[in-house]
This record gives C-alpha cells, sequence and structure tokens, in this order.
C-alpha cells in the first residue's frame, strides 16, 4: 500500500489557500452539517416508514367487553 501522506500534504497545500479566501467572520454548516442533517432526514424517512408499517398491522375494530352483547344479537330479525 502507497503512503499516502505526500498525496495528503500535497492535497492540504492546495486547500489551505482556498480557505483564507473565505471571510472569517462568516460562519457556515460546511460538510459536516450537511452529512448530519443528512443522516438524521434518512432516520426520519427510516422511522415514519417503520411506524406507517406497524399501523397498517392494527386492528381498529374494539372488541365487546366481557358482559357485553351486541346491539345486532339483540334485535329482532325482520322477515
Amino acid at each position: 500500500m502507497p503512503d499516502m501522506s505526500a498525496s495528503v500534504s500535497l492535497a492540504v497545500t492546495h486547500l489551505v489557500p482556498l480557505a483564507k479566501e473565505i471571510d472569517e467572520n462568516k460562519v457556515t454548516p460546511g460538510v459536516l452539517g450537511f452529512i448530519v442533517f443528512a443522516v438524521m432526514a434518512l432516520a426520519v424517512w427510516g422511522l415514519m416508514k417503520s411506524m406507517s408499517k406497524h399501523m397498517g398491522k392494527v386492528d381498529f375494530k374494539e372488541a365487546p367487553a366481557q358482559g357485553e352483547t351486541s346491539d345486532k344479537a339483540t334485535e329482532p330479525r325482520q322477515g
């Protein structure tokens, strides 16, 4: 595996002049801010997808409690 220190130092020497051109009084989120935002967005998307899947499994029909009869069972049949 080749020594990467030479290429890293060469890349840093090219990036240092670019960094000095940026206004030092201005604060920006940068790449790290974008990465954090992207990870949080993916986490929210995954949680929403999981919640949607679990909500699809929920049975919203309420079962009658013990001792109670349903209204249809007590109605007389017409016919």
